[in-house]
């Protein structure tokens, strides 16, 4: 099969590799659509890898943490498994055993593991992954919908239904890259009002058609300021962060109404905030969004079919896998927002 390695410094190489096989409580998955994520990039670039262990970033690991396809082969001791099912992998490994395993959280268990830094992940031919992992895909979605819902659109719903995005309440999201874009589309999705807030227009033009009712381009105006004109001085009802950066990170903060929330959900090593003006004197509640836990999948796959969530719109660019060098390299340059490999029946 064929596999594509990332052994830094902008090199990718495609491989041909043995078909994996599952082991006792595995699924092999026949690769039908693959996402290409920001925090890729630092296994692209061979700078950093936001998660993963020490096989992160050495060129060893095949990445891609958003695939789905279908079931090829199940291990002998799968059961409610079978060839032909349709799927998406849930990214986090887990112990099984520990706390936060049995919530459904595996991202917070101490030996997780992260499907496409730990082990190898989708931009490949086939994939194995844990049964447990092996998330049904509803036959009214394509495959690229199911690779881009476990990531982006399943962390924002999670997010956003702990912050009670709702109709009637007003929620601003800074940076519109794929999980700003993915944020305006649940939130619309919610019935609530979206301000988008981004410096590209590009960004901001992708942010009305996925139904932001306000856009601004704080290269031209004070975001926060725009956020409180466009709620009657109010503030934003619930204020979601997706860059990362310190600017926005503090314009989220700021912009919040008193008594509201703000979920960080942009990697970001340090930021300098003021937690007693922007935080405490507001009794402003700050989550940080990562994830969903393992439960919730069958509910986020009914909300976006019961909202009729248009989430492949969030999709700008798909590639073959034979393209992948050119696919992280454009998007490296952000000439392209959502990337997905996409294999010949994988639509």
């Amino acid at each position: 099969m064929k596999a594509v390695l990332l052994p830094g410094e902008r090199r990718v190489d495609i491989v041909e590799r043995d078909v994996p096989v599952p082991g006792e409580d595995e699924v092999l998955v026949k690769t039908r659509a693959s996402a290409i994520c920001r925090s890729d990039m630092g296994l692209y670039t061979g700078t950093s890898a936001i998660v993963g262990g020490e096989a992160a970033g050495k060129g060893l690991i095949v990445p891609g943490h958003e695939p789905a396809g279908m079931i090829a082969d199940v291990g002998p001791a799968v059961e409610g498994m079978a060839i032909g099912d349709r799927v998406a992998a849930y990214l986090p490994i887990g112990c099984g055993r520990c706390e936060y395993c049995r919530a459904g959280y595996m991202m917070l268990c101490t030996t997780w593991r992260c499907l496409g830094f730990d082990v190898d992940g989708g931009d490949a031919d086939y994939f194995v992954v844990p049964a447990a992992n092996a998330l049904p895909l509803p036959d009214e979605m394509s495959f690229v919908a199911g690779a881009v819902m476990t990531d982006m659109v399943g962390s924002q719903y999670h997010t956003q239904k702990v912050l009670g995005v709702r109709g009637g309440r007003t929620i601003a999201v800074f940076g519109l890259g794929p999980m700003g874009a993915a944020a305006v589309l649940v939130a619309k999705g919610f019935g609530a009002d979206v301000i988008a807030v981004d410096i590209l227009p590009e960004r901001l033009e992708l942010a009305r058609r996925l139904g932001a009712d306000t856009t601004v381009n704080p290269a031209e105006t004070d975001p926060v300021a725009a956020v409180r004109d466009a709620t009657g001085g109010r503030g934003a009802d619930v204020a979601v962060d997706c860059t990362g950066a310190p600017p926005a990170q503090n314009a989220a903060l700021d912009s919040a109404a008193k008594r509201g929330a703000v979920a960080f959900v942009g990697e970001s090593r340090a930021t300098q905030i003021n937690p007693s003006d922007q935080i405490i004197r507001k009794l402003l509640t700050v989550v940080g969004g990562w994830y969903f836990p393992l439960y919730e999948w069958n509910e986020i796959t009914r909300f976006v079919l019961s909202r009729r969530v248009p989430v492949e719109q969030l999709v700008t660019h798909t590639f073959p896998l034979d393209d992948a060098e050119n696919a992280f390299a454009m998007f490296d340059r952000r000439e392209t927002e959502k990337a997905v490999f996409v294999w010949p029946d994988g639509a």
